[in-house]
C-alpha cells in the first residue's frame, strides 16, 4: 500500500477531504522523522515504538574492489510493533 492509497482510504472512511489528509499525515510523518532525528523515540499505544538503534563499528568488505572499509559507530531508524500490532497480524494471517 503506498501513501496515496492510505490518504484515499482515510478519506472515505471518516468523510475528511483529501487534502486535509494529505496534510496531516505528511505532518505526522515529518513530525516521527525530526523526532527520530532529535534522539527522541515515539510511542504509539497499539501501533509501535519507532527509535534509533546503535550499530556498533565494524569492518566490511568490498566485494567487487575485495577492500576492507571500516564503517564507524552510527545509528540507523527502527520500528518495534507492539504486541497487540504483532498477535493481530498473526492471527489474520494464518498458514492453512
Amino acid at each position: 500500500m503506498r501513501k496515496l492509497e492510505i490518504i484515499n482510504k482515510v478519506s472515505s472512511k471518516t468523510g475528511i477531504d483529501k487534502s486535509d489528509v494529505q496534510e496531516t499525515l505528511e505532518a505526522t510523518l515529518i513530525t516521527i522523522k525530526e523526532s527520530l532525528v532529535e534522539g527522541e523515540s515515539v510511542f504509539i499505544r497499539g501501533f509501535g515504538t519507532f527509535s534509533n538503534k546503535k550499530r556498533a563499528k565494524k569492518i566490511a568488505r568490498n566485494i567487487s574492489t575485495n577492500t576492507a572499509i571500516i564503517l564507524e559507530a552510527h545509528f540507523v531508524p527502527h520500528f518495534k510493533p507492539s504486541k497487540i500490532f504483532v498477535d493481530l497480524v498473526k492471527k489474520n494471517n494464518q498458514i492453512a
